[in-house]
């Protein structure tokens, strides 16, 4: 957890900070206690997942961001997703989708199909080595998830939490380019 002491010396440095008029009229700016929500989050998100990374490692396993991918295809109709649904999808590198489509294809736990309808678009599919590959990684990763993260909170917290950033989630994921929108039906 980040100390309010961080915060607060965070908060006092901005304040001293020259600014820019960048934000729009009217613009919110966050209190005390949403910042340090906010930091408290990347905090937990950063060490849970490093850990998680090093753990995976240990064990001779594909990477998180690798995980994240199998599980997006696993949990999606046919095992197979528009490479633009995916990068919307994942949490881990949607910057370096392409790149990491590539290295995951080369080592055979996903493929590409083409999509019939439109020659820029492609979906990634997911292979029976890619689902060995999730299943092997996913008790490394529950670990993490259980020993970083959900046994220190109690299980109301864990669905206080879960509906708020759900929220959150939904609420950041609202603004979908309607052109994308558009790319996705062309394909089906």
């Amino acid at each position: 957890m980040v100390a309010m002491s961080t915060t607060l010396r965070y908060d006092r440095a901005m304040e001293t900070t020259p600014t820019i008029e960048a934000t729009p009229s009217g613009a919110s700016v966050p209190d005390e206690t949403s910042v340090l929500a906010w930091r408290s989050l990347l905090s937990v998100h950063a060490n849970v997942t490093d850990a998680i990374e090093r753990d995976l490692a240990a064990h001779g396993l594909v990477p998180l961001t690798w995980v994240d991918v199998l599980v997006a295809l696993w949990e999606a109709p046919g095992h197979r997703m528009r490479l633009s649904d995916l990068a919307r999808r994942i949490v881990h590198s949607r910057s370096g989708l392409t790149r990491l489509v590539d290295r995951m294809e080369a080592t055979g736990l996903l493929r590409r199909e083409a999509c019939p309808h439109d020659r820029r678009g492609a979906f990634a599919v997911l292979t029976a080595e890619g689902r060995v590959a999730q299943l092997a990684a996913w008790p490394v990763c529950a670990h993490g998830i259980a020993e970083g993260f959900a046994r220190h909170l109690s299980g109301a917290e864990l669905l206080v939490l879960a509906e708020a950033l759900g929220r959150v989630a939904a609420a950041a994921t609202a603004g979908c380019d309607a052109a994308v929108a558009k790319d996705d039906e062309a394909c089906g």
